[in-house]
């Protein structure tokens, strides 16, 4: 077992997981700003069904789009790694692989607004934050639904921006 491929390894794994923290903070932020007439902490403690669903989409979302990010950035450091970390062209995939992560975390949390505006847009005639304060399951389903499907298709973006970039 080659030393430097277990501290790469470490490394990658502490960057991951730092990304994915700050990302699932920033985006759990985002949602409190989009529906600043519930107060979400409230709500959960409650046990309201209908707010819990929609977390865990918003979790569910930005991990699917941050995953990528972070793809990319386990790959930069693997080249660095072959490259030199401190040469030239080992520093530029690492600052290029950082972009790719930040910019994942930025669509994810950006992914999250959109597809609630989205919704918003679709069903005029639903109050659907009044509905979901009301614990009205179908409509955090539906709501849920729609986040997932648009990080689902913004990940295909970051996947190509990550590959346009490498």
């Amino acid at each position: 077992m080659d030393l430097l491929t277990v501290v790469v390894g470490i490394v990658q794994l502490i960057i991951a997981v730092i990304f994915a923290v700050v990302a699932l903070y920033i985006g759990f932020s985002v949602f409190g700003k989009v529906t600043r007439e519930v107060d979400e902490q409230k709500e959960l403690a409650k046990g309201n069904v209908a707010f819990g669903i929609i977390v865990a989409s918003i979790f569910v979302a930005i991990g699917v789009v941050v995953q990528s990010g972070v793809t990319g950035i386990s790959v930069g450091i693997s080249k660095a790694a072959t490259m030199g970390f401190t040469s030239v062209d080992g520093l530029l995939v690492i600052v290029i692989a950082i972009i790719q992560l930040v910019l994942g975390v930025l669509l994810a949390i950006g992914s999250i607004y959109l597809a609630i505006s989205v919704f918003e847009k679709l069903t005029r005639q639903i109050k659907a934050f009044e509905e979901l304060k009301n614990g009205n399951v179908a409509v955090a389903l539906e709501v849920a639904g729609v986040v997932i499907a648009v990080a689902l298709i913004i990940q295909s973006g970051v996947v190509g921006i990550t590959a346009a970039l490498a």
